[in-house]
């Protein structure tokens, strides 16, 4: 559950499990009966993943929730909380509900099966003349028909009739119209009303299209693989220090503020700051990289990560649904169940596709009826109208994307790359404007201080010290490279009166009485301070892609400070590949443009936008959005990063950043590797891929096979389709979709 705001409204936003959906045409008539509840400003039901996600005010209630979705005939895992009597979390109620359905569904198959085959031998003596008399027996026949119609085809009445009762259609519709015309034309034929029995079409149809859906169901498991694997990643236990003893508690138990030990071997059980001890933590959970990373006192460790080597106590900041593990869950979940935009196409044809195939039917059984051959022509007109019934049934159009998107949404994950709707996963390889922010995301955002000279009869040591005393107040990226220097030489810093952070421009602050700036020439000039005479000095720097720091007292220039940052491992790599793909790079950055050029020029961007202050990044991002009917992405880090990461098309966050960076943006890359953007760009081409595969196969199945169905070959060729063959292709069509998509898993990235 999500507390969200618009306009000083307050919403929630609730993810939770459906069971029992058996096509997309299910998933559109629960998303109905939601919009319909008071109080819900939106929502959305996938049927690949199964899951709805709701917008409501705060005072629609989880009961409400679920009423609406009982009346559409189904039931939501929702209103249990976090976890149930049993201490299940609702994804694992959920798995346990689909075992039951799928060992329901085995039990079905087999029965049915068996009984179909009797009925088929026994439907057609003159082809098996071993079959004993008994069995050809019109009511033998039909009490073995009855089980299977009734009792194994049971879901699709039910759906059926809620479908009805919200003036609906459905795949399921569809199945029971067809059946039930094949077993009651039979049971017609019994009393000689009617000739030709039909109880084998009925009971081989219900049987194959529950084969379909256990086969189907069977491969949709495999779609959410990564959930589970996240899931499996947890710790089970903590080894918390109380006073002088060590206590293993349940992860659940677990407070803010609680002290951990971790041992060589073990996981960490939260996220924390470690406070005591060195190791070396392997975090290819959660960053795709194998290399463990060295940790010290003061670093942070994430939870669900393992302890390679050396014992140490960190501080648990962050526990249960806040920990890092907890919202890459979430947000997995979430993306897997979102919509992409190629969906709608679908959903649009799909609202009108059972009625249209309800209509074709009637036209093929009056067409067949009256103009086909007068020995047999309501034969012909019944057998054509099942088959067109059963072979329209749109799963296969209901599974092309949602099943490509939870599966790359999880290959995804795995690779360190956490998607966070399926819009941004659909559109990314379409990105031909790739605005990069500087420091944190081309750059490796460690700064390091390269020199510092000092000015007007100032000694150099005076200007460090200065300059570190007013940075001790800042949150800068490039005043840690000052105070680290000035740790480095030992001295003793001096109190500041007044600190004033200047966004866009520097620092000010009172030392001993006078007052001091720090920052870019723009702050110089806005304070009146001279600073002519070092310009070439300064010019040099920036040449050399420094950052070049003013410092001044009493409005008079005291101190330079020059600050390099240098390029990520791979920066060029991806800048290269990007322009040879068409792509136009751009660099943004707060920076003079001296500075900003000499930076670019070493990446390979010929772009750049310099002195951006940090709230005209959305600004100028609006402004390529709107000047060019191109896709844009912004990549960045940092807090003010966040406004043009939401506002870009695609939002691309380097995970090393801000929580507001990357809740902000469509795309988070958890490692460290700059070239997981074009990781991220392949991903996003191989699912959309994968998804125009699957529609390709989808619509066109059903655009040949329904004129088959209706009998347009005969008149050429003599053929018609059989129903039973019509319903193993139906679920056929659906298994292979389901099939592609696990390709995914497998295609290189």
């Amino acid at each position: 559950m999500e507390k969200l705001s618009s306009d000083n409204q307050q919403f929630i936003k609730r993810t939770f499990p459906i069971v029992g959906m058996h096509c997309a045409s299910c998933a559109r008539l629960i998303e109905r009966k939601l919009i319909r509840t008071p109080g819900v400003l939106n929502a959305t039901v996938n049927y690949g993943s199964e899951n709805a996600s709701v917008e409501s005010d705060t005072e629609v209630s989880d009961e409400q929730l679920a009423k609406s979705v009982e009346e559409a005939g189904y039931k939501a895992i929702i209103g249990q909380g976090a976890k149930d009597k049993e201490q299940r979390t609702p994804e694992e109620i959920k798995e346990e509900e689909k075992k039951k359905e799928l060992q329901n569904l085995k039990v079905k198959v087999i029965i049915s099966s068996i009984i179909s085959v009797l009925i088929f031998l026994g439907s057609f003596p003159e082809w098996f003349t071993f079959v004993p008399k008994i069995l050809t027996n019109p009511y033998v026949l039909l009490a073995l028909t009855t089980p299977v119609q009734f009792w194994a085809g049971r879901s699709f009445y039910l759906a059926t009739w809620s479908g009805l009762r919200n003036r609906t259609a459905s795949m399921d519709t569809l199945i029971a119209v067809g059946t039930s015309a094949a077993y009651g034309y039979s049971v017609a034929s019994m009393f000689g009303l009617v000739e030709g029995m039909y109880f084998d079409t009925a009971a081989v149809i219900i049987t194959l299209i529950l084969l379909g859906r256990y086969l189907e169901a069977k491969a949709k498991a495999h779609t959410s693989d990564a959930i589970k694997k996240l899931l499996g990643l947890q710790a089970k236990t903590a080894r918390v220090v109380r006073g002088n003893k060590e206590i293993d508690i349940p992860i659940e138990e677990v407070e803010v503020g609680d002290l951990i030990r971790v041992r060589p071997g073990e996981k960490i059980p939260v996220d924390g700051s470690i406070v005591e001890g060195i190791s070396s933590i392997d975090e290819s959970m959660v960053t795709g990289e194998s290399i463990p990373v060295d940790k010290k006192p003061g670093d942070v460790v994430i939870g669900a990560t393992i302890n390679k080597s050396g014992s140490f106590v960190f501080k648990a900041t962050k526990v249960g649904a806040d920990t890092m593990l907890s919202r890459i869950v979430k947000m997995v979940a979430e993306a897997q169940s979102s919509r992409a935009p190629i969906q709608r196409l679908v959903d649009i044809i799909s609202s009108y596709f059972v009625p249209a195939v309800l209509m074709i039917a009637v036209a093929t059984f009056v067409v067949w009826y009256d103009f086909g051959p007068t020995t047999a022509s309501g034969l012909m007109a019944l057998t054509n109208t099942i088959a067109v019934l059963i072979i329209a049934c749109p799963c296969a159009m209901g599974l092309a994307t949602p099943t490509a998107i939870m599966v790359g949404v999880g290959r995804g994950a795995e690779k360190g790359i956490l998607v966070k709707d399926a819009e941004s996963l659909e559109i990314a390889n379409k990105v031909k404007v790739a605005i990069f922010d500087k420091t944190g995301t081309l750059t490796k955002g460690v700064p390091v201080l390269a020199s510092y000279t000092g000015k007007t009869g100032t000694s150099k040591e005076e200007v460090l010290r200065i300059a570190a005393s007013l940075e001790k107040g800042s949150e800068h990226a490039l005043g840690e490279a000052i105070l680290e220097k000035a740790k480095e030489k030992g001295f003793v810093l001096k109190k500041v009166q007044g600190f004033k952070a200047i966004p866009g421009y520097g620092i000010e602050g009172n030392i001993d009485g006078k007052r001091y700036i720090l920052g870019n020439r723009a702050l110089m000039k806005k304070d009146g301070v001279d600073y002519k005479l070092t310009e070439k000095e300064i010019e040099k720097l920036e040449s050399e892609g420094k950052t070049v720091v003013l410092l001044a007292k009493k409005r008079i220039l005291i101190g330079l400070i020059a600050i390099a940052d240098t390029l990520k491992e791979g920066a060029r790599e991806v800048i290269k590949s990007l322009n040879e793909a068409g792509v136009e790079t751009w660099m943004i950055t707060g920076d003079n443009e001296r500075t900003a050029k000499a930076i670019a020029r070493q990446s390979g961007i010929k772009n750049v936008l310099a002195e951006v202050l940090p709230d005209q990044k959305a600004q100028k991002v609006k402004e390529f959005k709107g000047k060019q009917d191109r896709v844009v992405a912004f990549l960045g880090d940092g807090i003010n990063d966040a406004p043009a990461l939401a506002v870009s098309d695609v939002g691309i966050a380097m995970g090393t950043g801000t929580d507001v960076a990357i809740e902000s943006a469509g795309i988070t890359l958890l490692n460290r590797d700059i070239r997981s953007i074009l990781t991220a760009f392949n991903l996003s081409r191989v699912t959309l891929s994968v998804i125009k595969q699957n529609l390709v196969w989808a619509f066109g199945y059903n655009v040949i096979l329904i004129p088959v169905a209706m009998g347009i070959l005969y008149p050429f060729f003599g053929w018609l389709l059989n129903p039973a063959l019509a319903a193993f292709a139906m679920a056929a069509s659906s298994i292979s979709v389901v099939g592609n998509s696990l390709r995914l898993k497998r295609i290189r990235i």
